[in-house]
């Protein structure tokens, strides 16, 4: 009798999981969304830049049209190719399956005109953490009431993002994290969907685990191996023998002393105001600075004294804290601000 008993028990609770877990991701739907998106972070340095399109606000409407197109063309093929799937297994759309689908296309909307803001607004470097919270985020919700291992990869992919970003990760580096993630992660996480079975906590830890590391292995690996591909040494050249004429062709390391003026000149424009050429910061070196160039051209590369070069491809981090107007009986209007550089990303202490 115990048998029988224990199958209709089994039977009941496993009805109840399906009632309480009624949503079900299928598989065609994480790779189409994880290829779209990938490839989009991994070919962003290719199309529509600011040399194919020169004025920002025409690359900004046409960047915004492009993720509108793939977000609607890979939506368009998932909801075919799920509707034919389901159709095939004579399912419904349930109501929770069509409230959390439009929530994920929130979340999209959102990234997209995060996306698109960036472009006026600034803060650029945070758009791939966004879009790893927002994927992430979609997928743990559509986890709560479908698998656990959308719940466990989307936390994943949120803390990806927030520590990416709380890192100070270079702007390459997080895209290529993020291409990661969509184009590599997404797809791989397609082969653990097990349709909402229950499974023990070390068993899921695994699967998060090794997800982790395969997915992250690339990037940070290539990141890696990018960092230390400094330049050869060489001859450091004193900049009163550049401007003599050494060093002007080729490679060479050019060392400006401490106390070099670096002029800078600045252009603010706008409905309020029109750019003035003559508009120069008059800033000055505070310790020796070492520029790597090439025939002459600077490439972006530089190293403090006795320290590690600091690579074009790395990210330096500008902030303007804060900024001011000020109209003086005296002095008329005028505008004071504050400019931030920090090559390490940290604020000097």
């Amino acid at each position: 009798m115990a048998d029988p008993i224990s199958r209709q028990l089994d039977s009941i609770q496993s009805m109840l999981i399906r009632g309480q877990r009624n949503l079900r991701m299928e598989r065609h739907s994480l790779v189409l969304w994880g290829l779209a998106g990938g490839g989009l972070f991994a070919l962003s340095d290719l199309i529509l830049t600011a040399e194919q399109i020169p004025d920002s606000t025409r690359r900004a409407i046409a960047w915004l049209l492009l993720i509108g197109a793939i977000l609607g063309g890979t939506g368009y093929a998932d909801w075919q190719l799920t509707r034919r799937v389901k159709a095939a297994r004579d399912e419904t759309w349930s109501f929770i399956h069509r409230q959390v689908l439009k929530l994920q296309w929130l979340l999209m909307g959102i990234g997209a005109l995060f996306t698109f803001g960036t472009f006026f607004f600034g803060g650029a470097y945070m758009l791939c953490t966004v879009w790893l919270v927002m994927i992430g985020l979609s997928l743990y919700v559509h986890g709560l009431f479908s698998e656990e291992v959308l719940e466990w990869a989307g936390g994943i992919i949120i803390a990806i993002g927030v520590a990416g970003l709380a890192a100070q990760l270079p702007f390459e580096t997080m895209k290529w994290i993020a291409a990661a993630v969509f184009g590599l992660g997404l797809p791989l996480l397609s082969l653990l969907l097990d349709h909402g079975r229950q499974r023990s906590f070390a068993l899921r830890l695994g699967q998060a685990a090794g997800w982790t590391a395969v997915v992250l292995a690339a990037p940070l690996g290539a990141h890696r191996i990018a960092a230390a591909q400094v330049p050869p040494p060489m001859p450091t050249v004193a900049l009163a023998d550049f401007q003599a004429g050494r060093g002007s062709a080729g490679a060479a390391i050019v060392r400006l002393p401490a106390g070099t003026p670096v002029p800078v000149r600045v252009e603010v424009s706008g409905d309020l105001f029109r750019p003035d050429p003559t508009t120069v910061l008059p800033l000055i070196l505070d310790q020796p600075v070492e520029l790597l160039l090439h025939d002459g051209v600077p490439t972006g590369d530089l190293r403090l004294p006795d320290g590690s070069w600091r690579l074009a491809r790395e990210t330096r981090w500008i902030s303007i804290p804060w900024l001011r107007a000020h109209l003086d009986p005296a002095r008329g209007p005028w505008v004071e601000s504050a400019l931030v550089v920090n090559l390490t990303g940290r604020p000097r202490p």
